[in-house]
C-alpha cells in the first residue's frame, strides 16, 4: 500500500465484471486501486490479496468472505458488492469487526426480471429440449404451455419480484405472491395479492423465486414443497441456488411431476460437469447471468463505485452492516 493512500482491492474479477471499467478512475482520488483478474484459489490467497485493503469491491459472489478470513484483515473497513446478494459475506462477523458492507438493492431489478420471464417462456415452450432434439436429428413433438390466463406465484416481494409481476401481467398471467412479512399496505402498494406459502405452491401454475439466501430461505423449496406444486408446474430461480434442494428438484424433474425448470443460479458455481441437473432433459440453464447485459454491468459497476465513494465521504448509501 502506498504511504497514506488507502488500498482498494477487487480480489477476484473473473469473469470480468468491473476490471477495465471507467468508473474505477473515480476512485483514484480516494486511494490506490488493485484489480485481480482471476479468482483466489483458497482462503490463504484471499488473505494475501486483501491483507492491506481498506476497501474491497467483491465483484463476484462466488468469492466468499467467511469470518475466519475477515478476522485476518485488520485494515478492512468496507466491502462493496457488485450486486444484491450478501450471502458471500459473513455479515455477523462483519458487524462484529465494524466492517461496512454495502450492496445494490433494486438497481438491476428490471433486467433480472426480464431474464426471469425469458426463462419462464423458454421452459413453457420447451425451447432447450426441442433444440437439442433437433440437433440430434429427432423431430420430437411435445405440448407447450400457454401462459396467458395461468397463475404465476412469486416467492418474495422485492423490486425484482415486482418487475417480474408486471412482465407476467403484460402477457396475460395472473400473479400472486408470498413474503415473510405481508401487510395489506404492502399488497396495495405492489398491486399484488399475498397468499400463504403452501397455498401459493398448490395454486400456482408456475413459481418464480425472488428471495435472498438466509438461514430461513436455505432449502426453502424441498421435497415437501415440490410435492405441493401442481402436477406439470414450472419453476424459475434467479435468486440463489441453495434456496432449492437440488436433489429434490432433480427427482421432481425426472419423475415428470415438474414439467420444467429455468435456473440461473446453482449450489456450486461454475456448475460442476457432474451436476445432476445436467442430466435433466427439460431444464433451461444460464450461468448466473441474469443481470449481465451491457446496461446491467454498467449499473452495477457504477453503483459499487458510488458506494465506495459514499463510504469515504461518510455517507450511508445502501448500507447493510
Amino acid at each position: 500500500m502506498t504511504a497514506h493512500r488507502p488500498l482498494i482491492v477487487i480480489p477476484g474479477d473473473e469473469p470480468v465484471q468491473i476490471g477495465g471499467s471507467p468508473h474505477l478512475a473515480r476512485l483514484e482520488r480516494f486511494g490506490e486501486v488493485v484489480v485481480y483478474g482471476d479468482r483466489p484459489a483458497d482462503h490463504a490467497e484471499k488473505i494475501r490479496r486483501a491483507r492491506d485493503a481498506v476497501c474491497l469491491i467483491n465483484s463476484r459472489g462466488s468469492v466468499s468472505w467467511p469470518g475466519e478470513v475477515l478476522r485476518q484483515l485488520p485494515r478492512l473497513r468496507m466491502i462493496a458488492l457488485c450486486g444484491i446478494g450478501t450471502d458471500s459475506i459473513d455479515l455477523e462477523a462483519a458487524r462484529e469487526l465494524g466492517i461496512d458492507v454495502r450492496n445494490l438493492p433494486g438497481r438491476t431489478a428490471a433486467i433480472v426480471a426480464e431474464h426471469a420471464l425469458a426463462l419462464l417462456l423458454a421452459v413453457a415452450k420447451h425451447t432447450s429440449f426441442q433444440t437439442n432434439e433437433l440437433k440430434q436429428g429427432r423431430w420430437t413433438r411435445c405440448e407447450n404451455v400457454y401462459l396467458r390466463g395461468k397463475t404465476l406465484g412469486l416467492l418474495g416481494a422485492g423490486p425484482i419480484a415486482l418487475e417480474t409481476a408486471r412482465l407476467a401481467q403484460a402477457i396475460g398471467m395472473k400473479v400472486q405472491a408470498w413474503t415473510f412479512h405481508p401487510t395489506p399496505e404492502r399488497a396495495q402498494e405492489l398491486g399484488l395479492r399475498f397468499v400463504d406459502f403452501d397455498e401459493l405452491l398448490r395454486t400456482s401454475d408456475a413459481v418464480s423465486l425472488h428471495v435472498k439466501l438466509t438461514k430461513d430461505t436455505r432449502g426453502l423449496i424441498g421435497r415437501r414443497e415440490l410435492k405441493l406444486l401442481k402436477p406439470g408446474a414450472l419453476l424459475v430461480n434467479t435468486a440463489r441456488g441453495a434456496v432449492i434442494d437440488t436433489l429434490a428438484l432433480v427427482e421432481a424433474l425426472q419423475s415428470g411431476r415438474l414439467a420444467g425448470a429455468g435456473l440461473d443460479v446453482f449450489d456450486q458455481e461454475p456448475l460442476a460437469p457432474e451436476d445432476p441437473l445436467l442430466s435433466c432433459a427439460r431444464v433451461v440453464l444460464t450461468p448466473h447471468h441474469a443481470d449481465h447485459t451491457p446496461e446491467g454491468i454498467e449499473l452495477l459497476n457504477a453503483g459499487a463505485v458510488e458506494n465506495v465513494i459514499a463510504f469515504f465521504e461518510g455517507r450511508d448509501t445502501n448500507r447493510v452492516v
